[in-house]
């Protein structure tokens, strides 16, 4: 399956984004840029608007890539003109919350790989509700966004854990994918 040199990873917290997004990189030899570490400078101080949009529109502007991450706001038009392929992760809020806290766990008093060093994982009361709050307030706005993305654009909605396991063995094999959205 021809992806593109172009992949944007999108999703809730939680739901496997910077996994599926390196995993990608890795199988297909594309870079990964994660949106977090752009976001977030050392202590979790907020990267000013500016600057993030610049870092985007240069990460963008880049030849090749896996970008993942939601952050719509900032640059989504510019990811998505470049954009070849857009892959939505559809996972349910207690899969997203679950995963969440195990990465607390397993990253406790520092940072995970995806996100900016010195920013230790935490989880906070607002993670929490963006994640439980995601499906009502963020997908169907997803969702219609893409269902307008025009061809040649590849969309890809993944719904669950085997979904995303059928779509990276797909990716491994260089088989035709089923319809997924």
């Amino acid at each position: 399956m021809n992806l593109g040199q172009r992949i944007i990873v999108m999703g809730s917290s939680g739901s496997g984004k910077s996994t599926l997004a390196r995993q990608l990189g890795e199988r297909l030899d594309l870079p990964v840029v994660h949106m977090d570490t752009l976001s977030w400078q050392p202590g979790w101080v907020e990267t000013p608007k500016d600057e993030l949009e610049q870092a985007i529109l240069i990460a963008a502007a880049q030849p090749k890539w896996v970008i993942e991450g939601n952050y719509q706001k900032w640059g989504l038009d510019e990811r998505l003109a470049r954009a070849d392929t857009v892959i939505l992760l559809d996972l349910n809020r207690f899969t997203c919350l679950y995963r969440a806290f195990k990465r607390r766990v397993m990253y406790h008093g520092r940072s995970r790989p995806c996100m900016t060093q010195g920013c230790n994982e935490r989880i906070t009361w607002w993670l929490i509700t963006w994640i439980w709050g995601y499906p009502r307030r963020a997908r169907g706005k997803t969702l219609t966004w893409l269902a307008e993305i025009p061809p040649p654009k590849q969309v890809f909605h993944l719904k669950g854990r085997r979904t995303v396991r059928k779509f990276l063995q797909i990716v491994e094999t260089d088989a035709n994918p089923p319809v997924l959205y």
